[in-house]
């Protein structure tokens, strides 16, 4: 009997064994730990030639979501789990998308090559119907026609809602406001150190904290001030210095007011800080690479500068820049978004999308044929 069963037991953890070593085997088989670490889903780019085209703007909505407008690839939404690619064939007026902006309705008002089209949550993805609706914005009888061919078109630059809920739509036609009924020009003549015409002269748009809007663009020198009343015109002659060519950058886009209440310009010669009284421009010599596209404020009080020099963080002191050694691949870096869990989701040229958490770039975007 207990040569039996110590056959029996025998047997038994024989079988055990090979269980045991089968499902050790599968598990490494089907999930190694390298595949495992960089599973995550990524912005497929499917048109174009893969070198060109940029992940150009981006915002969280109030839902979680993050959305990314390029050129070229139309309009992508992340949900956590999957991208999803929007086209024309879904409702948007171009596949080139420059502007995003979700308003206080939770509504989405996206800015393109063609002109503007809008998401509404509770009516769109309804059976049968389109995903976006093109918004018309009517054009004064007098505007001047823009010269130059390759504009030929209702470019959205720039989109903001300021805190009294007003709409500002930045526009290649010029500036407009959007009370939620109608369109109203935005046009102040050069007496009142306004703009000299309604067409093309403004790229950039933002309210500070005290309410004041702010507009800037590289057809005007300097940048405006808008108080309610009257513009201000400011030519800081920091905006006038760029070495062996005068005047290459004297203009501005406004960007951001930070948690100290400065205000922060940028062009292609760098960074401009304004107190209130004066400026303080930033360049290569203070660490800060190249031109700057974006400029943003993170959680921690830290500044972020992208633009043809790659990625800068500025942290008060002193500038760290990030480059290829640091996962990051590309110098020219369009967008920056500082998402609820605090890891900034970095758009670049070439359609790329990176996210950062701290520590490690992580790649989120590839390219297909």
């Amino acid at each position: 009997m207990k040569k039996y069963l110590s056959q029996t037991q025998i047997f038994a953890f024989l079988i055990i064994a090979i269980l045991v070593t089968a499902c050790n085997g599968q598990t490494k088989k089907h999930l190694p730990k390298d595949k495992v670490a960089v599973a995550h889903p990524k912005l497929i780019k499917t048109i174009g030639n893969p070198r060109y085209g940029n992940v150009q703007c981006s915002l969280q909505d109030k839902a979680g979501n993050i959305w990314f407008g390029t050129t070229q690839n139309g309009l992508y939404k992340y949900d956590g789990k999957s991208f999803t690619q929007f086209l024309v064939a879904h409702g948007l007026n171009s596949n080139s998308v420059y502007s995003l902006l979700e308003d206080k309705d939770g509504k989405i008002w996206i800015g393109t090559e063609a002109g503007l089209c809008l998401y509404d949550p509770s009516t769109s993805l309804r059976t049968g119907a389109k995903t976006f609706t093109e918004i018309k914005i009517p054009l004064p009888k007098n505007l001047p026609p823009n010269k130059n061919p390759h504009y030929q078109s209702h470019w959205v630059y720039s989109i903001m809602q300021a805190k009294s809920g007003k709409l500002w739509f930045v526009t290649i036609d010029g500036v407009y406001t959007y009370d939620g009924k109608s369109f109203t020009p935005f046009i102040i003549n050069e007496g009142a150190n306004g703009f000299l015409t309604p067409n093309d002269k403004v790229e950039r748009i933002f309210e500070d904290k005290g309410g004041n809007i702010w507009f800037g663009g590289r057809t005007n020198e300097g940048v405006y001030r808008f108080d309610g009343k009257s513009v201000t015109k400011l030519k800081p002659k920091e905006l006038f210095q760029d070495g062996p060519k005068p005047k290459a950058h004297n203009w501005g886009w406004p960007q951001l007011q930070d948690r100290n209440g400065n205000i922060w310009l940028s062009n292609w010669g760098g960074a401009y800080r304004f107190d209130g009284k004066s400026f303080t421009r930033f360049s290569k010599k203070d660490g800060l690479p190249g031109g700057v596209m974006e400029i943003i404020e993170d959680k921690k009080g830290n500044i972020w500068f992208g633009g043809d020099g790659g990625l800068t963080r500025y942290d008060g002191k002193s500038f760290t820049r990030f480059t290829a050694k640091d996962g990051l691949d590309t110098p020219w870096v369009w967008s920056i978004l500082e998402d609820k869990s605090g890891n900034l989701w970095i758009g670049t040229r070439e359609t790329g999308l990176y996210l950062y958490d701290g520590k490690t770039f992580i790649t989120y975007s590839e390219y297909k044929h």
